[in-house]
């Protein structure tokens, strides 16, 4: 098995940990790679647009086939769920099976409102320089990230993270979608499956049930979560994602919930 896994915005790969610990996977059998200009400074010449992360990803993905031999399986959220799907439609043939988490390709989904903010010039850079003034770390619990998590994603919000984000949403027009990223989900694989914490802040659950409707995969709902609700639920999360491991085909119950980890 090779697992890798794709964080989203405004992320680190620190926020994986609870999940990695709750799938009880091997240092060997996973990686999680920081996406370009998020934990430090983009390297020179990286744009920080849609497809140029893109491209990154499956360059990843490539890296990891040629050490382990495997097709890998990934899992995304938020920004790193659009990812997932993309380098999913463009090149089937790397994946065994992929899940994503509370964020979608949606062309009817317009975008929540503060990614329709930092699509405007001017405007966005006045809100990332605001966000400076505020409990970053504080913002990110409230929106359902475990308490301890956010304490230590809030430290990488910073001028590269910052300047990438901006860059990123603007190419995608804010989360417009449109074009090859809309028309290019028909080469999906088959082995997918969807998460979405139940009380999301910034997409609501109707997108991730129109996508499973349209696209035909199962969707879970995790009850009492928010947006980080594959991380606030890790041990129900890890369950659903071994049991789609094993036999995506099969229902599966969401086993009891536990409280959010402590990390």
């Amino acid at each position: 098995m090779s697992v890798v896994f794709v964080h989203g915005v405004p992320d680190t790969p620190i926020m994986w940990q609870p999940l990695i610990e709750a799938l009880d996977l091997s240092d060997e059998a996973y990686v999680c790679p920081a996406l370009p200009g998020f934990e430090s400074k983009a390297p020179d010449g990286f744009s920080c647009t849609k497809d140029a992360y893109a491209d990154w990803l499956i360059s990843q993905m490539e890296a990891e086939i040629a050490r382990t031999g495997n097709a890998v399986d990934l899992i995304g959220h938020d920004w790193g769920a659009l990812l997932t799907l993309r380098v999913a439609s463009l090149r089937p043939d790397l994946v065994r099976s992929f899940v994503v988490a509370n964020a979608v390709i949606d062309p009817e989904y317009t975008g929540h409102r503060m990614a329709q903010l930092w699509n405007k010039p001017v405007l966005g850079e006045l809100a990332m320089v605001a966000s400076r003034l505020q409990n970053f770390s504080k913002l990110l619990k409230e929106s359902g990230m475990p308490e301890a998590l956010a304490r230590r994603e809030g430290v990488y919000w910073q001028k590269p993270m910052r300047s990438s984000i901006l860059k990123l949403y603007r190419s995608a027009n804010g989360l417009n979608f449109e074009g090859a990223w809309v028309d290019d989900l028909k080469n999906l694989p088959s082995k997918g499956m969807i998460l979405w914490g139940e009380h999301d802040p910034f997409v609501d659950r109707t997108v991730g049930e129109r996508f499973a409707a349209q696209h035909d995969y199962p969707l879970h709902i995790l009850e009492k979560a928010g947006h980080w609700g594959i991380i606030e639920r890790p041990d129900v999360s890890a369950a659903l994602i071994k049991a789609f491991w094993i036999d995506p085909s099969t229902p599966v119950s969401q086993p009891a919930e536990t409280g959010p980890a402590d990390v």
